[in-house]
């Protein structure tokens, strides 16, 4: 087949594309020709270079590609999505696009944006979405658009191009601009004796799962007809709460320390996330399972060797002022 992508050069796309390649497929990028911190796109893929704001600029180039399959990796806004399926109606059989368990109610919850007691179980995808529009409106940076409820409805709700798209939870591995494993990985390397968390956040589940097992997910999408026309979850079947989350970190990286847990009163101020953690957003991913024959590619002790070994080789920038060991040794002496 040929497949499409838009994007491709940040964190999930260079494992989608690489895993499309590998399987035989011949592979096109749309983007603005920046390189991938996770490596290079493999070699012999097409490129199509420009803007997504233009994306109906570039439909005659678009057409001599002639894509079976269309994989937008992040459609942000409402337009985004309309330009999309505006832009490759006639041209593509299908689109597959990416969206995140941010859509439901529950997720709105953990935020403070959405109301309501907390939602008990899994979340399928037949979840009630969230009802709150712009999620990430007044939270700075040119986000005000972003709301991947809209973006769902103008991808599916399109006349004539069928379409895919894929929820996903907290990903890892390497590339992962974000950052999200390194906080705990660096206090583990600096041979803290003991890491601090507050215990509601220490017993919030979050479904995760690992970006080569995600870009498996894409290309069976992709590559499957019989996913035209579906939503599907992509996670891994545990959603681990926060501390056991930790412990695996743990438990690939050596340390021998301790998590100790507190009420929110009594910890420092930089240890305190204004989440409601009593609601958890915990994926049912029992659909894309079974109906695409989806599993992990990679066991968990794997994954999180791979993500470890590039966290450690790629730091954030901004790594020496993610911790305060000395409000934390000072609470330490008080309280441990």
């Amino acid at each position: 087949m040929k497949v499409l992508f838009i994007g491709g050069t940040r964190f999930i796309g260079p494992h989608a594309v690489k895993r499309m390649v590998d399987l035989g497929h011949e592979v096109a990028v749309f983007n603005r020709g920046q390189s991938s911190p996770a490596g290079s796109l493999p070699d012999g893929i097409a490129s199509i270079r420009g803007e997504r704001a233009r994306l109906g600029e570039y439909r005659e180039a678009f057409r001599r590609f002639a894509p079976d399959v269309v994989v937008d990796l992040f459609p942000y806004s409402e337009t985004d999505a309309r330009v999309l399926m505006e832009t490759f109606a006639g041209i593509t059989g299908r689109v597959v696009a990416i969206s995140s368990c941010d859509v439901y109610r529950a997720f709105g919850r953990v935020n403070r944006i959405e109301s309501g007691p907390p939602e008990e179980g899994l979340l399928t995808e037949e979840s009630p979405l969230c009802e709150t529009r712009y999620p990430l409106q007044g939270a700075g940076g040119d986000r005000s658009d972003y709301d991947k409820v809209l973006v769902e409805r103008a991808v599916m709700g399109h006349g004539s191009l069928p379409a895919t798209v894929l929820r996903l939870p907290m990903v890892y591995g390497p590339g992962d601009y974000q950052h999200r494993l390194y906080p705990y990985l660096q206090q583990m390397r600096d041979g803290r004796p003991v890491i601090l968390m507050e215990e509601g956040f220490a017993s919030w589940r979050w479904s995760r799962a690992y970006v080569e097992d995600i870009a498996e997910a894409i290309s069976l999408a992709a590559l499957n007809e019989r996913a035209a026309g579906q939503i599907y979850h992509v996670a891994e079947e545990t959603g681990l709460p926060i501390i056991e989350w930790v412990e695996r970190i743990a438990a690939a990286a050596g340390w021998k320390g301790r998590i100790v847990t507190a009420p929110a009163a009594e910890l420092p101020a930089h240890l305190l996330l204004d989440i409601e953690t009593r609601q958890h957003v915990h994926l049912d991913t029992s659909k894309i399972r079974r109906e695409l024959g989806y599993a992990e590619r990679f066991s968990t002790q794997e994954a999180m060797r791979r993500t470890i070994e590039w966290e450690s080789a790629n730091p954030p920038e901004n790594a020496g002022r993610m911790t305060d060991y000395q409000a934390e040794d000072e609470w330490l002496a008080r309280f441990a």
